[in-house]
C-alpha cells in the first residue's frame, strides 16, 4: 500500500469543495491508496457505548470521498475510529460494561462495513489503538465475524506500535495492522543514517512477527509532524514550538528505504495530508503534512519517479 490518510473533523468535510483537489494532490506523490476516518465518540473512558457528534462525517460525504477517491484512480481504506469527546489517548478506553461496549461497537462497525461494501471500499480496518479492549479475544472475534457478514475484502486492526504483539485475535484478519510511531532518536536529527539504524531491531522484530503469524504487516499510520525533535516522538502533535521539515524528511527517507524491499512489508498509509480549510489546530507547516515541504518530494522520490 502506497497510501495517505484524509481524516475528518467535520459532519461535512468529505463534501467540501477541497476534496478533489486533496484526492487529486494525494494521487500526484504517486500514492495509491487513500484512507478515511469517520469517528465516533465516548464522553468518558468507562461508557457504555460510542455516539455520533457534529465532528462525525455524515455518511453522504463518506460515500462522496469514496466515489472521488475512486474517480482519480485511488483504492480506498475505510478506517473508523472512536475518540473521546474532551480527547485524549483512545487507548484508555476501558468500559465497566465490556458487554454493552462490545454490543455497540459491533452495531457501529458494522454500520462502516455495510456502507465499505456498497462502495466498493477495498479495504477495511475494523479498529484503531483500542488497546483497553484488545486484548478480550472473544468479543473481538464475535465482532470479526459480524464484519464478514457484511464485507467480504480484506479486514486488518490499527494496533497501536506498543500494543500489536499482545493482540489475541490477528489470525481473524487477512493483515496486521500497526501505527508505527516507534520513537527513532534521543534527540533532534535529520540523519536517514541514524534513523536506518534505529528501525533495524524494530524491523527484525516485526520480521518475526510476521512469520510466526503468518500475516504481512501494513504500517497503517505513520507520520511526523514537520517539528524539531519529531523523530524523538513522532505520535506527538506538539514535539516542540519550531519548525523542521528537514527532520520531518530525514524521517520519511529512513521508514521508506527501511521497509520499501521487505517482502512481509505489506505498505504505509501516511498520517497526513492537509487539514480542511480552518479546521487544523495545528499550523500547516508545523503539522503532519507533508504536502508542500520536503517530506513530499520524498514521497515523490519512491512513489512516483520522474515527476
Amino acid at each position: 500500500m502506497r497510501g495517505m490518510t484524509l481524516p475528518a473533523w467535520n459532519t461535512d468535510d468529505y463534501n467540501s469543495p477541497q476534496a478533489t483537489t486533496y484526492l487529486r494532490q494525494i494521487a500526484a506523490t504517486g500514492a495509491r491508496w487513500v484512507a478515511f476516518t469517520p469517528t465516533w465518540y465516548q464522553d468518558r473512558v468507562g461508557d457504555p457505548e460510542m455516539h455520533t457528534t457534529d465532528e462525525t462525517a455524515a455518511d453522504d460525504s463518506l460515500r462522496n470521498i469514496i466515489r472521488l477517491a475512486h474517480d482519480a484512480g485511488l483504492k480506498t481504506m475505510v478506517k473508523p475510529h472512536v475518540d473521546l469527546t474532551k480527547g485524549g489517548d483512545r487507548a484508555r478506553i476501558k468500559p465497566k460494561d465490556p458487554d454493552a461496549w462490545f454490543a455497540a461497537y459491533e452495531r457501529f462497525i458494522t454500520h462502516y462495513a455495510q456502507l465499505a461494501a456498497d462502495t466498493g471500499a477495498e479495504q477495511l480496518a475494523v479498529g484503531t489503538e483500542l488497546a483497553g479492549t484488545s486484548q478480550d479475544g472473544p468479543h473481538w472475534s464475535k465482532v470479526i465475524a459480524a464484519v464478514r457478514a457484511r464485507y467480504k475484502g480484506p479486514l486488518t486492526y490499527a494496533a497501536n506500535y506498543d500494543e500489536y504483539q499482545r493482540i489475541p485475535f490477528w489470525n481473524d484478519l487477512d493483515v496486521i495492522g500497526i501505527d508505527a510511531y516507534w520513537p527513532l532518536a534521543d534527540q533532534a536529527t535529520t540523519d536517514p543514517a541514524q534513523l536506518r539504524r534505529a528501525w533495524q531491531p524494530i524491523a527484525d522484530q516485526l520480521a518475526a512477527f510476521s512469520g510466526r503469524l503468518q500475516r504481512k504487516i501494513l504500517f497503517t499510520e505513520a507520520g511526523y509532524v514537520s517539528q524539531r525533535g519529531t523523530t524523538t516522538a513522532p505520535y506527538s502533535w506538539t514535539v516542540s514550538k519550531t519548525e523542521d521539515d528537514a527532520e520531518q524528511a530525514a524521517a520519511y527517507e529512513a521508514l521508506l528505504d527501511t521497509f520499501d524491499s521487505k517482502p512481509w512489508w505489506a505498505g504505509v498509509c501516511w498520517w497526513m495530508w492537509d487539514d480542511w480549510p480552518d479546521s487544523g489546530e495545528t499550523a500547516k507547516n508545523l503539522a503532519y503534512t507533508p504536502h508542500g515541504k520536503p517530506a513530499e518530494q520524498v514521497l515523490r522520490k519512491w512513489w512516483a519517479p520522474g515527476t
